[in-house]
């Protein structure tokens, strides 16, 4: 296969992951591998979807989840590899695991990579001027935000909705997002012949949660679109199982499909515990358990 060449402003079509500069040329991180640094972007990544998302821990801190078979996916890599980057990353505490207890992922922290010499001192513009002097953090925070520090190596300003197309990679970032919490490929495997469901239900809660507009439609009701989005970013492998059931379960014709299914999605985790418990509650009576 033969590539062509880059013509005017070609390349700032694509998205891209960013690996902080500072971890390619300073001297002190000359012996974190490449492969380290590569996802340390990756993880970079996740922070502001985090952020956007409401992912703090009681100190305010931003966490991520980025399992060990995501980094795999993601880094085209072994098992033992996997592990292997993670450590070498701890090692150089650029990120931190807490364990969350048996059955659940470990939450990261990603740590800032910024040397204490690099922290005292940032590109800031001269309000008086046009001409970029080297000033220390204690000047204004109104100076600092007039800054054009956008052109500088520690530029980071949304290390997810990287690139000129803003909206093609949010939705990336969501689809890889809820491709891990929906746990797709073991619901592909659980459920053998509802694949092309699936596959619309996937893309379904991507457009929601991706939208432009201001409310959704949900049962009738106009709900603003953050309530719905909220709702949306609750829903796990046996939410997804529960609305397969409910289609099965489902004897009366539906006109629009779309609608009941934007429907079924939204009030999944309000009536999950409910549906089951009537499930058993049924099997008790009939003594099948």
């Amino acid at each position: 296969m033969t590539f062509d060449y880059f013509y005017g402003e070609q390349s700032d079509m694509f998205a891209f992951y960013r690996i902080p500069k500072i971890l390619i040329v300073s001297d002190y991180f000359l012996d974190l591998s490449t492969n380290a640094k590569l996802l340390y972007g990756l993880l970079l990544d996740r922070v502001s979807l985090s952020s956007s998302n409401g992912w703090f821990d009681e100190q305010g801190r931003v966490y991520i989840i980025y399992t060990i078979s995501s980094i795999m996916r993601d880094m085209h890599c072994a098992e033992k590899k996997a592990v292997r980057l993670l450590q070498e990353l701890e090692k150089w505490k650029l990120i931190e695991k807490v364990r969350q207890g048996q059955g659940k992922p470990s939450i990261i922290y990603v740590k800032n990579f910024l040397l204490p010499s690099e922290q005292q001192f940032l590109n800031c513009q001269n309000n008086n001027s046009g001409t970029g002097n080297i000033t220390i953090l204690e000047q204004s925070k109104q100076q600092c935000n007039n800054t054009e520090i956008n052109n500088t190596e520690f530029s980071n300003t949304d290390p997810i909705l990287s690139g000129v197309d803003v909206d093609n990679d949010e939705r990336t970032s969501y689809r890889n997002y809820f491709y891990e919490k929906l746990c797709l490929e073991a619901l592909f495997h659980d459920h053998p012949y509802e694949g092309q469901t699936i596959n619309e239900i996937f893309d379904l809660i991507i457009d929601t949660v991706c939208t432009k507009r201001k409310t959704i439609r949900i049962a009738g009701d106009d709900k603003p679109v953050r309530v719905v989005k909220s709702q949306f970013m609750k829903l796990d492998y046996s939410h997804i199982s529960y609305v397969l059931s409910c289609l099965k379960e489902n004897g009366t014709q539906v006109r629009n499909i779309k609608q009941y299914m934007l429907a079924t999605l939204y009030n999944a985790p309000l009536t999950i515990s409910n549906y089951y418990q009537a499930m058993y509650n049924n099997d008790h009576a009939n003594g099948l358990i």
